[in-house]
């Protein structure tokens, strides 16, 4: 029975105090919402409704992540109103009926302002934090620019600023590791992939291998499929969703990865029109930092702060969330929280 459970549903766990009964202002709630035309869903939970939200942007595209949730956020919950959202296609929200001309920058655009419209209403408040992680902080940064008057401040975490050139960075990065280990049978795939663009989903993803393995996705952790594992054990998920999250990434990455290479951010935005933290890992070369340091640099801000994860590749959140939540609740809060 236990197992015919967790193969068809999901539930995220109340907020109790120390006694064990349910707080009063709490919000545990794992939920449908209808955004552009299509059903999709989001995790909400907080300890107290009247604190402010944070809107929690995954990357990709369709690398969902309500499944972390339960390990990355606890303390988050305690200060914010923490919003999850598996975004259109992806995680629990993927479909075969989501229609593949839908999946696209301007479609997601359209679908996280609608969101952040519907939470803004429902909770009563006059703005909102966003966090974006990778493809996240892309969807992020345009969000934010087209319409800032919703948002205290925006986090880019390994910010994506355009990817003709992070993909060439990347590439070089794997060719120079691999020589300095001598791994021919890297140097040999690599090869094969020459002139490498990256836009080709499936070339990236054979670049991505050798990403991983040496250390330009993840340094804390030997790899990203140790977060896939950090996942299984979430309630938010049952094994269905598990393995609508695989092919909800495949879909995203084959539907969208071509349409991501029209945006450049740093021919599109020149100011940001709110606060802007970007937190960046040292080991980077998923979205080497070399790219967005620059675009930091030029980008005019209110407020802007780029700040460095010494022991983090592609997922500092996650690699140091010590700090990363440390940063959030004593930093950006403070500061922007007026």
């Amino acid at each position: 029975m236990v197992r015919l459970f967790s193969l068809f549903y999901s539930k995220t766990p109340e907020i109790k105090d120390s006694s064990g009964k349910v707080k009063s202002k709490s919000i545990a709630s794992l939920e449908k919402i209808e955004l552009g035309g299509i059903t999709q869903h989001i995790l909400i939970r907080g300890h107290d409704t009247n604190n402010p939200l944070l809107l929690f942007i995954h990357g990709g595209p369709g690398m969902a992540v309500i499944a972390l949730a339960h390990r990355f956020d606890r303390e988050l919950e305690k200060h914010f109103v923490m919003v999850n959202w598996d975004q259109r296609g992806a995680g629990k929200s993927f479909s075969k009926k989501v229609p593949k001309d839908t999946m696209n920058v301007e479609q997601f655009i359209s679908d996280a302002h609608e969101l952040v419209l519907k939470l803004k209403e429902r909770f009563n408040k006059e703005k909102i934090y966003l966090v974006g992680h990778s493809w996240g902080s892309h969807l992020g940064s345009l969000l934010v620019h087209r319409f800032p008057e919703h948002f205290y401040a925006y986090v880019g975490i390994g910010q994506v600023v355009n990817l003709p050139d992070l993909e060439r960075i990347s590439y070089q990065f794997v060719v120079e590791e691999a020589k300095k280990r001598n791994n021919k049978k890297a140097l040999k795939a690599l090869e094969k992939l020459h002139p490498y663009t990256g836009m080709d989903h499936k070339e990236t993803m054979k670049q991505r291998k050798w990403l991983y393995k040496f250390g330009g996705a993840t340094h804390a952790f030997k790899s990203p499929y140790a977060l896939f594992k950090m996942g299984m054990g979430a309630r938010e998920y049952s094994l269905r969703d598990i393995i609508k999250m695989l092919r909800g990434l495949l879909f995203s990455m084959k539907t969208m990865w071509h349409d991501l290479f029209q945006y450049d951010l740093s021919e599109i935005i020149k100011e940001y029109k709110v606060p802007i933290y970007f937190f960046i890992g040292k080991y980077d070369y998923n979205t080497p930092f070399e790219i967005s340091e620059e675009f930091f640099k030029n980008v005019k801000a209110p407020q802007k702060e780029y700040i460095w994860f010494e022991h983090s590749a592609h997922m500092p959140n996650y690699e140091e969330n010590e700090k990363y939540t440390d940063l959030l609740i004593n930093k950006v809060l403070p500061e922007t929280y007026k």
